[in-house]
C-alpha cells in the first residue's frame, strides 16, 4: 500500500489509473481488482460499482479546483493576473490530479449521459463562465487586446490547457510550473523573436 493511504483510498488510486489508462467503459471490476491484488468480490466491501469509484474521483478532485477558482476570481488580482492564475492552477491540476483530468477528458461525454452525473454538465458550463468572463474583463481592463474573439480565445485556452495531460507526465523533465511558465511566456509573448532594424 502507498504510505500514507488507506486501503480504501488505495483502491481509488488504482481505479484511477486504469481509467485514465484504459477507459472507464474498456475497465472492468475485475480489472481493478486484479491490478489490486484481490478477488472482485473483494473490492464491493468497499465500493458498489465502478461508477461509485469515478464519482468519487472526479467529485472530490473538481470540487477542490473550483474551491480554488472562486479564490482566485474573488481575489484582489487583475483580469490578466486572475487568467494567469487559474491557467496556472489548471496545469498543476495535470500534475497532481493526472487521472482525474485523463477520466474527465476522456470519458465526460459518456459519464455524462449517467445518472447521477449531471454535474459534470453543470461544471463544464460553470468553467466555460469563468474563463470568458475573465477574458471579456481583461479586455475591458485594456490588458488583453481588444480584437479577441472570446470564444474562440476561450477554445484555444481550454484546449491548448487540458489536452496537456495526453503528453505530460508527473514526475517528468519538466515540473507543472516550468510547463506553466511556458504556456503564460507562449500565451502573452508568442513564439516570434523580437527583431529591431540597426541604421548603418
Amino acid at each position: 500500500m502507498a504510505a500514507g493511504l488507506s486501503r480504501r483510498d488505495e483502491l481509488l488510486q488504482i481505479a484511477g489509473e486504469l481509467f485514465a489508462r484504459k477507459g472507464f467503459r474498456n475497465t472492468t471490476v475485475r480489472d481493478i481488482a486484479d491490478a489490486a491484488g484481490i478477488l472482485s468480490g473483494s473490492l464491493y466491501h468497499h465500493f458498489d460499482s465502478k461508477e461509485t469509484m469515478v464519482h468519487e474521483l472526479l467529485d472530490s478532485f473538481q470540487t477542490q479546483l473550483f474551491i480554488d477558482y472562486d479564490a482566485i476570481e474573488n481575489s484582489e488580482l487583475g483580469p490578466r493576473a486572475k487568467l494567469e492564475a487559474v491557467i496556472r492552477r489548471s496545469l498543476e491540476a495535470i500534475d497532481r490530479n493526472h487521472s482525474e483530468v485523463a477520466i474527465f477528458q476522456n470519458d465526460a461525454g459518456y459519464l455524462q449521459e449517467l445518472d447521477g452525473f449531471e454535474y459534470l454538465t453543470a461544471r463544464n458550463r460553470r468553467f466555460r463562465d469563468l474563463w470568458t468572463q475573465l477574458l471579456r474583463e481583461g479586455i475591458e481592463a485594456g490588458e488583453i487586446r481588444a480584437d479577441l474573439d472570446v470564444e474562440l480565445g476561450y477554445r484555444f485556452l481550454r484546449d491548448t490547457v487540458w489536452v496537456a495531460v495526453r503528453w505530460y507526465r508527473p514526475g517528468g523533465p519538466l515540473s507543472g510550473d516550468e510547463v506553466a511558465d511556458q504556456y503564460l511566456a507562449i500565451l502573452f509573448q508568442g513564439i516570434g523573436i523580437s527583431t529591431t532594424t540597426k541604421e548603418s
